[in-house]
């Protein structure tokens, strides 16, 4: 009898959720941790004028950084871009639109898009002009606060060590990192797994992403990660 709550699928099904001008968020710190046969595929679909939301813009070869390198991206929302010159000389000839959020704030706009609320609110630059630009102040307490809004995506797509049938996940050490996050965060949650295990093999105690929040899984061939410095 087939399972009906079976996701595992393939990397040519989940292509057609990528279309051009969409919103992608995405996993991973510098690279690890982010789904290289996803980003792969949309490169050789061709898939343009994305919009990001991750941590960074990877290097320019690693990561997501393969797609901003190959000019397929116009804005990204990420605490940095440092590891990327690419997308460094892009946002200075104005060809990426970047907006910066710092890192705690970034992973917690996540976080609040994953459950349902509409932002959070921060202490963070209530006194600086550039970065309270267009933002509500709102006083409670006696305190004022930016509201910094939730973050959502048309699809979140994630990287993890292991999975079963229904997309419980399991993340492999640092490469853990914002995927449980990013994992809730989107409309279509699309997990790349190095190993796929049937339903109920896998520990309660160990499931860090609860299957709920995943839509499909597909077996990723592996990467060996090499850092840019090495």
């Amino acid at each position: 009898m087939e399972n009906p709550f079976n996701k595992v699928t393939t990397l040519d099904q989940v292509l057609d959720f990528f279309h051009d001008g969409m919103t992608l968020m995405f996993g991973g710190f510098g690279g690890v941790g982010s789904p290289p046969g996803l980003i792969g595929g949309i490169l050789e679909k061709k898939v343009k004028h994305l919009k990001l939301i991750g941590n960074d813009t990877g290097f320019p070869d690693i990561g997501i950084g393969k797609l901003v390198s190959n000019g397929r991206v116009d804005n990204v929302i990420a605490s940095h871009i440092g590891s990327n010159p690419i997308a460094g000389r892009l946002m200075h000839e104005g060809k990426l639109d970047v907006e910066f959020s710092p890192q705690g704030i970034l992973v917690e706009r996540i976080r609040a898009g994953g459950v349902g609320l509409p932002g959070i609110l921060s202490d963070i630059g209530t006194d600086n002009e550039i970065v309270a630009k267009d933002k509500p102040l709102v006083e409670l307490n006696g305190k004022k606060y930016l509201v910094e809004t939730a973050l959502t995506a048309e699809v979140s797509i994630v990287y993890a060590k292991k999975a079963d049938e229904y997309g419980n996940l399991i993340y492999d050490k640092s490469a853990r990192n914002t995927n449980p996050l990013v994992a809730m965060a989107g409309k279509i949650t699309i997990a790349e797994v190095e190993e796929i295990v049937s339903l109920g093999s896998l520990s309660p105690e160990e499931i860090i992403t609860p299957g709920v929040f995943v839509d499909y899984v597909i077996p990723s061939k592996g990467v060996n990660w090499k850092w840019a410095w090495e």
